[in-house]
């Protein structure tokens, strides 16, 4: 187990400074010149001043050493001063990562709740109108994108009935439940379509082992069969599907913060693109890539754990 972790650890460092390399260069291959932008734009730009700025944020270096420099940095916590509001890159993450930490993890619990809760009761009633209800109420959720969710939301429950606000976070804890409710089920309608399928189709397969038509024959109730026999072999996929999705949620947030007027790292994203403030793209792309390197390599730490199944076809 000590070496299957080390493995993993070793293979999630070198998958993050592959991304660190694909991120800081893909930034700048984006068009638009940041020294232009640093300048104060082509108006009173000379040639002085362009090479001035350029010498002052190392703009002038290989693209290597560029990142080189900007990677040693970010390992000591170091993601550089925003071109757009001259202030440290790192503070301006921090202030807005718990807004979108918030979101995700209200989606999380929405569509855990639902999706997995939907995904049982097709599996029980199979072969049934419930089961054909919530296989095409899922299909339906995943087939709609997210920001058309979202405005599909704020008109019905926002606009026309005024049951939800529509923009901001919310201060408290009522407050933040209340304004982040329309964003977090626009983001876990997608989710929870797929849970809710991987979750009926687990329990399907579970309930087609021998062990639990032993069980059925041996008179157990159905409903300790399902509790004990069908759920608990069908937990392994469905907590790690769980996992992989709530860690590409982060890249969802882009969508959503900006539909609802949210000031998380996603609407952080968009506008640091709009405005060509490099630092910050880089530094929330990173964040994104390494949260969801780092709670997919935790899933498949621990899927052995919950389904032995696997540490065996693995040995």
């Amino acid at each position: 187990m000590l070496a299957r972790i080390s493995r993993r650890l070793a293979g999630l460092v070198a998958t993050l400074f592959a991304a660190s390399f694909v991120i800081f260069a893909a930034v700048y291959a984006a068009p638009g010149d940041p020294a232009v932008f640093l300048a104060g734009g082509r108006d009173k730009l000379t040639p002085e001043r362009l090479a001035q700025v350029r010498a002052q944020y190392h703009l002038d270096e290989p693209l290597v050493v560029q990142y080189g420099r900007w990677l040693w940095d970010c390992v000591h916590f170091d993601l550089g001063r925003s071109f757009k509001y001259s202030d440290q890159v790192a503070d301006l993450v921090t202030a807005r990562f718990p807004t979108t930490l918030q979101l995700v993890a209200y989606a999380t619990v929405l569509f855990v709740v639902l999706g997995v809760g939907a995904g049982i009761l097709a599996a029980v009633k199979r072969s049934t109108w419930i089961d054909s209800a919530v296989v095409g109420g899922t299909t339906l959720a995943a087939s709609v994108p997210s920001f058309v969710a979202a405005i599909a939301l704020v008109s019905l429950f926002g606009v026309r009935l005024g049951w939800f606000p529509v923009s901001g976070s919310g201060e408290g804890f009522g407050g933040t439940l209340h304004h982040l409710t329309l964003p977090a089920l626009s983001l876990a309608l997608g989710a929870l379509a797929i849970i809710s399928r991987v979750t009926r189709q687990a329990m399907a397969d579970a309930a087609a082992s021998d062990h639990v038509e032993a069980a059925r024959v041996s008179g157990v109730p159905e409903r300790d069969i399902i509790r004990r026999h069908v759920l608990r072999n069908a937990l392994g996929p469905i907590i790690t599907m769980c996992g992989l999705v709530m860690a590409g949620m982060l890249a969802g947030t882009v969508v959503v913060e900006t539909a609802f007027g949210i000031s998380g790292i996603g609407s952080l994203l968009v506008g640091a693109i709009n405005t060509h403030d490099f630092p910050v793209a880089q530094a929330v792309l990173l964040l994104m890539v390494t949260g969801y390197i780092v709670v997919t390599t935790l899933v498949d730490v621990v899927h052995p754990l919950l389904d032995p199944r696997v540490k065996e076809a693995r040995s």
